[in-house]
């Protein structure tokens, strides 16, 4: 079994907490790796940065970041499974696009872990955060950050 371990001896363990804004985006998949690197100073060698998205109708992912397809594709299934207007909503008072909306964030979900080695996010070759905007109309929205190391 290959893998990686590393164990830091007697080291102090940290938290870093900050909290952002984003940018207000139209529907759909946007990477935001860089705007998540950029809030932060610098990462520890070893560690974990938590992601926290405090709504309830956008997500995170992490997912592929080299072919726009994959996001296409992901938004073709996710309106086929829940269609805006649909006559059996009853959440509807905040628009046609609302309880998709909240659908889609719960299978999603508004929380990441990823590891940090060596100084950087260990994520695979392919692999990006991506915030998931589900509403047409949207405000920005606040993501909590949390480094431990």
């Amino acid at each position: 079994m290959q893998g990686f371990f590393a164990f830091v001896p007697n080291k102090i363990n940290m938290v870093i907490q900050k909290e952002i804004t984003l940018p207000s985006f139209p529907r759909g998949f946007h990477l935001i790796d860089n705007l998540i690197l950029d809030a932060l100073d610098e990462l520890p060698e070893t560690g974990l940065l938590h992601l926290f998205l405090k709504h309830t109708s956008a997500a995170l992912m992490l997912n592929e970041n080299a072919d726009p397809d994959v996001r296409t594709d992901l938004n073709s299934l996710l309106d086929k499974i829940a269609p805006e207007g649909a006559p059996f909503y009853t959440h509807v008072l905040e628009g046609s696009d609302d309880m998709p909306a909240h659908f889609k964030s719960a299978i999603f979900g508004v929380s990441l872990t990823i590891p940090i080695s060596h100084y950087r996010l260990n994520t695979g070759i392919w692999q990006g955060i991506f915030f998931c905007e589900f509403r047409r109309h949207s405000s920005r929205r606040k993501l909590v950050l949390t480094v431990v190391s």
